[in-house]
């Protein structure tokens, strides 16, 4: 199990390696100068000269392999530079905004679990049946509905219709009730899609039939039986949706204007803000990289098979 672990430990390595080459080379190819961003408007009045004087003092006249190793030792360090708009270090300006974009994950994956274990769990149990059809639909629609749309939608209705909740910003539990929904509807879509064929997998085994033939209680043996020997695909599923959630809220928290990494990271692109940017996608990889290290050791630990090689 040691073995295992470390090996998954040492791979990361590569991967995040990587990561850190895409992010930096992206964020320059993308079109825009940042002093350019930064001064605004009163670029068209500013010397070329003074330009030049300011893009040497944010170190952006280096060349790239020197500005590349600058980045990559820097977040080694835990220093991921300083936010050509705030002037904030970078590490500082996400520590303020990764608690929000934390709770909403957390919220988005309460609803995404219990909606799609509980609909996958029925689909399975109740298979071909009207039950099982409503679960099916539902998780197409979940797959297939975008989730700024869903997040409008749900804005008129419950915001502007009903004016039961806020229509965006934080402070309360009622400003995560949307987001978190909009968020996990799209989630539960994926968990009951593999629970329900997991499930299925499992029910048809013979211990199963046996179980039944002996007189145990149908819900004990879908639960404790059939439910448990089927969570390892749902246990990888839950992992790898939460790190997709952490990552990708970006169009959630800009529809509910939810003061977040994701919104951050939306504002800095459009400063074209290059620490910002390279600094929030490199932390955002890093999260998602370690969830999935956390899910592969889960596996193995659930998974005898895995635990025992």
């Amino acid at each position: 199990m040691l073995t295992y672990v470390l090996e998954r430990i040492f791979g990361l390595i590569p991967v995040l390696l990587g990561v850190s080459v895409l992010v930096f080379t992206l964020t320059w190819l993308a079109p825009g100068d940042p002093v350019v961003a930064l001064v605004g408007e009163s670029a068209q009045g500013i010397s070329r000269e003074a330009l030049e004087d300011l893009r040497r003092s944010y170190g952006l006249d280096r060349p790239l392999p020197v500005q590349y190793w600058d980045y990559l030792s820097g977040a080694l360090r835990g220093d991921l530079g300083r936010s050509v708009r705030s002037g904030l270090p970078v590490a500082q300006e996400i520590g303020m905004r990764f608690p929000a974009t934390l709770r909403l994950t957390l919220a988005g994956m309460a609803v995404a679990v219990t909606l799609g274990i509980s609909l996958g769990l029925l689909a399975a149990v109740y298979r071909r049946t009207v039950i099982d059809y409503v679960a099916v639909v539902l998780a197409l629609i979940g797959v297939s509905v975008p989730v700024f749309w869903s997040g409008l939608i749900l804005m008129i209705i419950f915001a502007l219709e009903l004016g039961w909740l806020p229509a965006s910003g934080s402070g309360s539990w009622q400003h995560l009730v949307m987001p978190a929904f909009a968020i996990g509807f799209a989630s539960s879509a994926f968990i009951a899609r593999i629970t329900r064929s997991s499930m299925i997998e499992i029910l048809r085994n013979d211990y199963v039939r046996t179980a039944r033939a002996k007189g145990v209680v149908s819900w004990r043996v879908n639960v404790r039986h059939a439910f448990r020997n089927a969570l390892l695909p749902v246990v990888t599923v839950v992992g790898l949706q939460f790190g997709s959630l952490l990552g990708g809220a970006v169009l959630t928290e800009t529809v509910f204007a939810y003061p977040g990494v994701g919104r951050m990271l939306v504002d800095a692109i459009r400063a074209r803000d290059l620490p910002l940017i390279q600094g929030t996608v490199l932390f955002v990889s890093v999260v998602f990289v370690l969830i999935n290290l956390v899910v592969d050791v889960s596996y193995a630990a659930l998974n005898p098979k895995i635990r025992y090689e």
